[in-house]
């Protein structure tokens, strides 16, 4: 996803750059991690994509993108703050310069917190042929023993955390069409009867989503094939698949500002699309529900891809400058949730250093063409949460209910 990224007003009265600090010491005039900021707002409270992340980064952690406390130039409002919205309204040089401090600061600390932990060894994935709706069985076998022996290979290596995710993925009880321990891990779980599936939602999850903290993401999508369940009329079927796909960018790095990893995602999204069509029959109403950054990679992925509907939901943009450029013959739906701060990020791209950062038009705004459902006061986690709004109008998008959708 992507987080509070370019927007803050800049004092103009500080204009020198500050010098460099070399790795793992505290920038000049920046506060050291978990220290307070020098005339900096203090940043609101930990929001993940799905939910809040376990640890929480130096300074406050927003997913998508969380600037360190040393990453906050003195005198920049707190993300939320009237200074950052009255950045919001007034774009142009200084929120470059605040994201270009961003970046500085983010390139010097995420080799550090990378170097902090370890990859942990994990067995290759199952060998499994393309799914079929009489092969999953056989695959949600496979991987549950994956899964298993991926665990003992974590626990033996030391890593606890590991090894417990490992083990609830191997639990009888769960069905997974892909799992892969390896790294920050690979998994598709598929929540209701796939086989006989007539409603299916893929869940496209944004940053900080991997095994470690895969319970959270799992919850968003036990949460959506609940509201399905209950939502669907008489005699219609519904799954659900949560889908972690690729490599969600960090929040404490540059990746999470670029489009980089969802131009890789994209690919295997498109694929996984085309095993949901096999599996059922080509018969499905068929939507992704792209959360934050996942919203980028299902904009990558969406020309002439064969899905019934597109739902947004805190997205910072889909790099397309409007519904239509995205060329896809979905219906295309946003929502974003008055609590969320995504909307006080500025919706711009730009090019820094030969790299486009930021993901352009709001996909709430009128110049966009979404049709925009309500979200209620939902915040960045908070379109999962079971009984809301955003839910019940995600799960009636993804059962091809449009007309009982409320509109924001």
């Amino acid at each position: 996803m992507t987080g509070h990224g370019p927007g803050p007003a800049v004092d103009r009265r500080k204009r020198t750059a500050p010098d460099v600090a070399a790795p793992g010491a505290a920038a000049p005039g920046a506060a050291a991690p978990g220290a307070a900021a020098p005339d900096v707002a203090a940043p609101g409270a930990a929001v993940s994509d799905v939910a809040a992340p376990d640890v929480a980064a130096p300074g406050a952690a927003v997913s998508g993108v969380v600037v360190p406390d040393a990453a906050v130039p003195s005198g920049v409002a707190a993300p939320g703050g009237a200074g950052w919205r009255r950045a919001g309204r007034h774009r142009g040089a200084g929120w470059v310069r605040a994201l270009l401090a961003a970046l500085i600061t983010t390139a010097m600390v995420v080799p550090l917190s990378a170097a902090a932990r370890p990859e942990v060894p994990a067995p290759a994935p199952a060998s499994l042929a393309p799914p079929t709706a009489r092969t999953l069985s056989e695959a949600y076998a496979a991987n549950r023993a994956n899964a298993a022996q991926a665990a003992r290979t974590a626990a033996a290596h030391g890593d606890r955390r590991r090894a417990a995710a490992d083990r609830a993925i191997a639990a009888a009880s769960r069905r997974f069409l892909v799992f892969d321990g390896r790294g920050s891990g690979r998994a598709t779980e598929i929540f209701g009867d796939l086989a006989h599936a007539d409603r299916v939602a893929v869940l496209v999850p944004g940053s900080d989503t991997s095994i470690d903290t895969y319970d959270r993401f799992h919850r968003a999508a036990a949460a959506l094939y609940g509201a399905l369940a209950r939502e669907a009329p008489p005699g219609s079927h519904p799954a659900v698949l949560a889908w972690l796909g690729y490599d969600t960018p960090s929040t404490v790095s540059t990746t999470v500002l670029t489009a980089d990893r969802a131009e890789q995602a994209a690919p295997r999204l498109r694929a996984l699309v085309g095993d949901v069509r096999r599996v059922t029959g080509g018969r499905a109403h068929l939507t992704l529900v792209c959360h934050s950054y996942g919203s980028v990679v299902c904009g990558r992925a969406a020309a002439g891809l064969d899905v019934d509907a597109l739902a947004l939901v805190g997205s910072p943009g889909t790099g397309a400058d409007s519904a239509a450029a995205l060329h896809t013959p979905a219906r295309v739906w946003a929502a974003r949730g008055s609590g969320d701060w995504v909307a006080d990020v500025p919706h711009v791209r730009a090019e820094l250093f030969g790299t486009t950062v930021g993901f352009g038009t709001d996909p709430v705004s009128p110049g966009f063409g979404a049709r925009v459902f309500d979200a209620a006061d939902a915040d960045h986690s908070g379109y999962f949460a079971p009984g809301s709004t955003a839910l019940v109008n995600l799960a009636r998008i993804a059962l091809g209910e449009t007309p009982e959708v409320t509109h924001a």
